[in-house]
């Protein structure tokens, strides 16, 4: 190949590689372009985030335990969820039984009242203010534990009312009580041969309580 041949073919070689540099730098992106590319790229490949449970939600799961009685068609315990309501307690027991009394429970029960673990839900029943009322009635006899002429009556006295006498504390209240379930007293001085009361006592409550 003569000198002139080779001067040719390296000129040549020359221009193709400046025409492919050139092709290059056109197509090439500019490098505010590439860098958002890239970061578009890394966010459609990033997984969505996972949304977890707080502590809050947990703690809205979870049962109570609720004791229904009264005028229901199934009294009992219950288990119910947590932030259910006494309406939701009776549902629970089967609904009001027959016997219920519709005014009173809706004077005494709330329905939209939130339950609490432990909590007992009543329904009252026709007939419990009746009983309740002859309950808090005196005995025909004068009233509570005294007697016609105003004693304390050791037979018939309420514990309170055996306290309040002199020399009477809680354990000799306790001892009249059963003992008089046993066989009721003839008089203080039965008490006193029973071993209920000691002399010091008869002797406190002599002239302001009786006995048979």
């Amino acid at each position: 190949m003569s000198r002139s041949d080779r001067i040719l073919l390296a000129t040549g070689g020359a221009a193709a590689i400046l025409a492919v540099a050139a092709v290059v730098v056109l197509l090439a992106p500019p490098a505010g372009d590439a860098a958002s590319l890239g970061d578009d790229a890394l966010l459609l490949g990033t997984p969505a985030p996972v949304v977890s449970v707080g502590a809050s939600a947990a703690t809205a799961t979870g049962t109570i335990f609720v004791d229904v009685e009264g005028a229901v068609a199934e009294p009992g315990i219950r288990e119910l969820p947590a932030g259910s309501r006494v309406a939701d307690a009776i549902a629970a027991a089967g609904g009001y039984a027959p016997d219920v009394d519709l005014e009173a429970a809706t004077s005494a029960i709330n329905l939209a009242q939130p339950l609490t673990d432990g909590q007992q839900v009543h329904v009252p029943r026709l007939g419990d203010a009746e009983a309740a009322t002859a309950g808090s009635e005196p005995p025909a006899d004068g009233g509570g534990g005294q007697s016609a002429g105003g004693l304390v009556d050791l037979n018939t006295a309420t514990p309170e009312e055996l306290e309040a006498l002199p020399g009477i504390g809680p354990v000799t209240v306790q001892k009249i009580v059963a003992a008089r379930a046993e066989r009721p007293f003839s008089s203080l001085e039965d008490a006193l041969n029973r071993g209920v009361i000691n002399r010091g006592q008869l002797e406190d409550i002599q002239g302001i309580a009786t006995a048979g």
